[in-house]
């Protein structure tokens, strides 16, 4: 009987940081494949914070257990089928997990083209790109001249509200580590301005790069940013919660942000939303990303690194800020 290698949960992050030892390698059998069932063999995994906050069973997130494979959404290859819908060779994305194969359900996958943009699917025409659209659009509501701020800039999603921000008419400026992702965000994306968080202090540069205030802040960092930010923002400005990766590696919760009373002040709005309750909305938000990709209007990068044995490794470089746009892995 053949054989195939998945990676379990084996420890439950709950206010700690991530390590490789949460997870463990096994191998077991596959079993005869289902009437009503695909076999899909995973080729590509696609990395998210969120991914953490499954493993901590926050409310939000499907719960997990110890002992389950990890959960993620992949893109792989129907290689068996016991239903009309799908059939061997079809290209497929769905919530594959840290597994070579997956027996779903063909309610479980969607078919995908094999073209050019097969790995956006996982990035900016997946739930990163409906992430940034929906979080800015519905919640940053930006206006041409405002003022667009993005931390986490340089990752998948931050990078996709950028662009979608100077899009709409916005001045942009992005928060990042490293001065090649800084530059990257002004010279291949065309953000207005780029932050380098470790070399620069934040608070000095949102006055020069800020000097009217900042109209709409995307979050996906928390922590001294977020309370940074909040010192500069405009009257009825705008802050959106997408994310708190400062606090997701860290052993204890940091403190809430000291400056929250200028929302007081601006008569400023902050909220958080999850991309989840527009699923009815999607279509049409990535028949819009589809076309600005098409047109180059939207540009995407992503960081691949290769081999099952490195799934775990691979998931930590999220919160070591170690990758450079979408984390990826090919199988």
């Amino acid at each position: 009987m053949t054989t195939q290698r998945q990676w379990v949960i084996n420890g439950q992050p709950r206010g700690r940081a991530l390590r490789e030892s949460d997870f463990l390698l096994t191998e077991t059998e596959l079993e005869p494949l289902a009437a009503g069932s695909v076999r899909v063999r995973t080729e590509i995994l696609g990395f998210d914070p969120s991914q953490k906050g499954q493993m901590e069973n926050i409310g939000y997130a499907k719960a997990t257990s110890l002992g389950q494979v990890m959960t993620a959404r992949g893109i792989g290859t129907v290689t068996e089928s016991r239903v009309d819908a799908l059939k061997v060779g079809d290209k497929v994305i769905g919530m594959l997990g840290w597994q070579e194969f997956s027996d779903v359900s063909p309610d479980g996958v969607s078919r995908i083209p094999n073209d050019d943009l097969l790995s956006a699917h996982l990035g900016p025409l997946g739930g990163t790109g409906l992430t940034a659209y929906f979080g800015l659009v519905r919640h940053g509501r930006p206006e041409p001249g405002d003022t667009l701020v993005v931390s986490g800039a340089a990752g998948a999603t931050g990078s996709v509200v950028g662009q979608i921000g100077k899009i709409m008419g916005c001045r942009v400026i992005g928060i990042a580590g490293g001065a090649d992702k800084c530059d990257w965000l002004v010279s291949e994306l065309g953000f207005d301005d780029a932050i380098d968080y470790r070399n620069d202090v934040v608070k000095k540069r949102l006055k020069e790069t800020c000097p009217n205030g900042v109209n709409v802040f995307f979050d996906n960092v928390g922590g001294s940013i977020l309370n940074d930010v909040l010192a500069r923002i405009a009257l009825h400005a705008r802050v959106v919660i997408c994310g708190g990766i400062s606090r997701y590696q860290a052993e204890e919760l940091p403190p809430g942000p000291a400056n929250y009373m200028n929302l007081v002040f601006q008569r400023a709005t902050m909220e958080g939303f999850l991309v989840t309750d527009y699923m009815s909305e999607a279509p049409v938000a990535l028949e819009r990303l589809s076309s600005w990709l098409k047109s180059g209007q939207l540009r995407y990068k992503e960081d691949l690194q290769h081999g099952f044995e490195n799934i775990p490794r691979t998931l930590l470089r999220l919160f070591n800020g170690e990758n450079f746009g979408k984390q990826l892995l090919r199988i």
